[in-house]
């Protein structure tokens, strides 16, 4: 199984990577980080560049930590929030399938990460030289509670960090006339 578990972290692991170096370099046609501003100015998280930044690298080191199998559950937990956070701003209105748009592949992505995070990265890992070559589903808990708690936090945060409404009205417009 260690075979098995490693192939997995390599590959969503290195997936995560790539998607999280798009939206930071612009890599692989990404969007750079003016365009992961632009999309989270879209979705009305505030601020938006602080959480395309956030989000972007989230997916690179979280998507390299569990790809090296280093601190496994907090690189899951990471990596979860990211995809609670697209199911829930983007995708969740969609239904389930990723044909229409839905949030099926995020669901998958999401659980792997846990699914790793709860059997451990295997003793082909940076974890397993620390005796973590498995976690236990405790760590699969907490990768899924710290990743959707997460979300939450930073989404709420948003709706407390939105600018207020700067538009002032003509004043003359609304004042009685003498």
């Amino acid at each position: 199984m260690a075979l098995g578990t490693l192939i997995l972290r390599l590959t969503v692991g290195g997936l995560f990577v790539g998607h999280g170096l798009q939206k930071l370099t612009g890599a692989f046609d990404g969007p750079g980080i003016e365009g992961a501003t632009g999309f989270m100015q879209s979705l009305d998280i505030h601020p938006p560049r602080q959480n395309a930044i956030a989000s972007a690298s989230a997916e690179t080191f979280g998507g390299a930590a569990l790809a090296l199998g280093a601190a496994t559950p907090a690189a899951s937990a990471a990596l979860i929030a990211v995809m609670t956070t697209a199911v829930r701003k983007v995708h969740l209105q969609n239904g389930v399938w990723n044909s229409a748009g839905g949030w099926e592949f995020n669901a998958v992505l999401a659980a792997a990460a846990a699914a790793i995070a709860a059997d451990g990265p295997g003793k082909i890992s940076f974890d397993a030289l620390f005796g973590k070559s498995k976690w236990g589903a405790g760590a699969g808990l907490f990768a899924i509670a710290a990743g959707v708690a997460g979300s939450f936090a930073v989404t709420e945060y948003a709706k407390r960090a939105k600018p207020a409404d700067t538009t002032l009205e003509d004043e003359s417009s609304s004042a009685p006339a003498s």
